[in-house]
């Protein structure tokens, strides 16, 4: 599994993770600082790459696009830190793997974490409420 890690979060994840036998770039290191949300899930669509994120613009775009990927990782704490929420995040890569390979949001936090198998599709009926 391979992960590219958004500007939102330290670049000190590449290095935790890498530590672990998790490949990992930092979107800084490879991509615009400038780019789009969009631009950089393209990016990592195209070469097979899950987004770590704080950012819930990319879980957005998936939903409203019904795309099958990315996968895409939100972390959703306060204390982004590898050194605060490292294991845990390492712990459900592996636990979820799987889910990851076909295309899944998982939304991490202290205490749990959630999967949501792509695409997302909206109810019948769901169009226009909210």
């Amino acid at each position: 599994m391979k992960l590219v890690v958004d500007v939102n979060l330290p670049p000190k994840w590449v290095d935790f993770l890498g530590a672990r036998g998790i490949e990992a770039v930092h979107w800084s290191h490879v991509g615009d600082l400038r780019a789009t949300d969009a631009a950089i899930m393209t990016w990592a669509r195209e070469r097979g790459y899950v987004v770590l994120t704080s950012d819930l613009d990319f879980s957005a775009l998936l939903a409203t696009s019904s795309a099958t990927g990315p996968s895409v990782i939100q972390v959703r704490t306060q204390d982004v830190f590898p050194e605060s929420l490292g294991a845990h995040v390492v712990g459900v890569l592996l636990e979820q793997s799987d889910a990851l390979k076909s295309g899944a949001i998982i939304t991490i936090d202290e205490m749990a974490a959630r999967v949501r198998i792509l695409p997302i599709r909206r109810l019948p009926g769901s169009e226009g409420s909210g």
